[in-house]
């Protein structure tokens, strides 16, 4: 499989931690975000994988129809898991987004888990019987302050721990403070979350997540180059050339964050900011410059337990319902060693 697979960091059982997802200081072994090509091919009726998971976020900018959410999550149903991770939601009454979810999968799967935090919202859909496969299933949410300007628009992240068929993974949908200049503000709001989630059910004796993914806005933007120069770029099919200039990948660099993590390479155009209901970057009086604000990353913990391979890593430039496009993943996880069942220490 080559580049495809994502492998993580030896784990020492002496120096397990229960809590902090991602590295919060610089140390001479940091290896900053690690670029994944993608496998193309995924097998899943012939259940190659242990379990495959489609991933999805989208800044909705206050905005939904449900022909936009029915175009996001598509007619594929090749995946046991769906995290759908939703930032600027609109507020609905009686969880509307959740029902119009569920509408659009065709009743292929059932919601098993849900958190939210006003505009920020994270959904898990599992097949009809995955109540019998879940062994634990917590949630969790941690604001970090700021309304983006507009009341209700909530900063920060909500996350979901599950344990499925033996898995234990951590889904954290985040939103993070916005404009170029706010860097630090985005690194040390990540390190806050990292080791602020599910710090109240700390426990000793559990064991860590085989996997933990991270989805968003992250607000990270492009450093060092106008916008014009940009767009050129990107008009020319040349953005890969911007990559040096994300600022997501130069402080995971610095190992200020995500050291260790997993991203698929940026072969999609930056997904922000759109002119609403056009695929038209901004065209307003602050022709703000394109960015890959929009973003999912993962990481394992032992590498030795398991393996996972990217199949797909994309934005959906046909929604034009908001002025970001949604980022959408798919990942397929294969368990070394056959997991044993959980003590009741693990599942407390």
């Amino acid at each position: 499989m080559g580049n495809q697979l994502c492998k993580g960091r030896r784990y020492s059982s002496s120096k397990r931690r229960t809590m902090g997802f991602i590295h919060n200081q610089a140390s001479p072994s940091h290896i900053g975000i690690r670029n994944v090509g993608v496998d193309k091919i995924c097998n899943f009726s012939t259940t190659n994988s242990d379990l495959c998971i489609s991933i999805v976020t989208w800044n909705m900018n206050g905005q939904v129809t449900f022909e936009d959410l029915a175009e996001m999550v598509g007619s594929n149903r090749e995946f046991d898991l769906l995290a759908v991770g939703l930032q600027e939601a609109p507020p609905c009454p009686r969880n509307k987004v959740a029902t119009m979810l569920s509408a659009a999968l065709d009743e292929s799967h059932t919601l098993i888990g849900k958190v939210i935090m006003q505009s920020l919202q994270l959904y898990l859909f599992g097949p009809k019987n995955a109540r019998s496969f879940i062994n634990e299933l917590k949630v969790d949410k941690e604001s970090v302050g700021g309304c983006g300007g507009i009341i209700g628009r909530k900063k920060g992240a909500v996350a979901i721990r599950i344990n499925y068929k033996g898995i234990r993974m951590v889904f954290i949908s985040c939103h993070l403070s916005a404009h170029g200049r706010n860097v630090e503000e985005r690194n040390s709001q990540c390190r806050h979350i990292s080791h602020s989630l599910f710090s109240k059910f700390w426990n000793p004796y559990s064991r860590p997540s085989h996997i933990t993914i991270w989805l968003g806005d992250l607000n990270y933007r492009l450093q060092g180059i106008d916008t014009y120069p940009a767009r050129t770029l990107i008009e020319k099919n040349l953005h890969r050339r911007l990559h040096s200039k994300d600022q997501l990948l130069q402080e995971a660099g610095r190992g200020q964050i995500f050291n260790g993590f997993c991203e698929g390479t940026l072969t999609f155009k930056p997904t922000y900011k759109y002119n609403k209901g056009s695929s038209n970057y901004d065209t307003s009086h602050k022709i703000r410059v394109p960015a890959w604000t929009d973003r999912i990353l993962f990481k394992i913990e032992d590498d030795n337990n398991m393996e996972a391979t990217l199949h797909s890593y994309e934005s959906m430039d046909e929604i034009y319902g908001s002025d970001h496009k949604p980022v959408k993943a798919h990942l397929c996880l294969r368990l070394r060693q056959i997991p044993t069942k959980p003590s009741c220490n693990e599942q407390t």
